[in-house]
């Protein structure tokens, strides 16, 4: 059994890029100053209450529950840009924590104010990808599953051959459903066969994208 433990030590930081950012109302920008979380800190907790929505302004997080047996389940990644900390009710379902360093920007939700016309975008926005994480956690086979999250990856950091990767393996594997093993073995069989370029333990330079597009339709 692995154990995860977090800790809080979030510092401000005084200036970030607001370029790739989702958009978010400004009545909602009306919030706490942006702050930096050092990796493996905890941005919220299952169980607190839930009141701000979440924007990573550099960086990645993890969302994940931890299952009775001990095991984790990762169930998104947010990238930068990306919004998170969306509840359907006043408490967080899982744990949000930094990957790497990571800067965010909490935008509060008053009491009793309606931002329903807000907030549905980003609501659909997270069940669209929810919804295409169980299609790919129950419909495809292990190597299917590698190539799915990389063409994802790929295409949330603008297209780019080269896609930088901040979590880890174990990370992968808890998000796919997958051991540490069967991914690392993946990723080989793919770079053997010419598909992907290892340019690093967190970089990966996609190759041939029409093949590794076909393998998880």
């Amino acid at each position: 059994m692995i154990a995860y433990s977090t800790s809080r030590a979030p510092q401000e930081i005084r200036s970030f890029d607001k370029s790739r950012a989702e958009p978010v109302s400004f009545a909602l920008k009306q919030s706490q100053p942006a702050l930096f979380f050092p990796a493996g800190s905890e941005i919220y907790g299952q169980g607190e209450k839930a009141g701000n929505l979440y924007q990573v302004e550099f960086g990645a997080v993890r969302v994940y529950r931890l299952l009775s047996d001990g095991r984790r389940q990762i169930s998104a990644f947010h990238l930068a840009g990306e919004t998170f900390g969306f509840e359907a009710n006043s408490t967080h379902h899982s744990f949000a924590e930094a990957i790497v360093g990571t800067g965010i920007h909490a935008f509060c939700l008053p009491t009793g104010a309606d931002f329903s016309r807000e907030l549905l975008p980003l609501a659909l926005r997270g069940m669209t990808r929810a919804q295409e994480h169980l299609l790919v956690l129950g419909r495809q086979n292990a190597i299917e599953r590698v190539a799915a999250f990389l063409v994802d990856m790929a295409e949330r950091q603008g297209g780019l051959n080269e896609v930088e990767l901040p979590m880890s393996r174990q990370d992968i594997g808890d998000y796919l459903g997958l051991t540490i093993e069967t991914v690392s073995r993946i990723f080989s069989r793919l770079r053997s066969k010419g598909i992907i370029k290892l340019r690093g333990l967190r970089t990966v330079e996609i190759s041939r994208l029409a093949t590794l597009e076909a393998m998880c339709e």
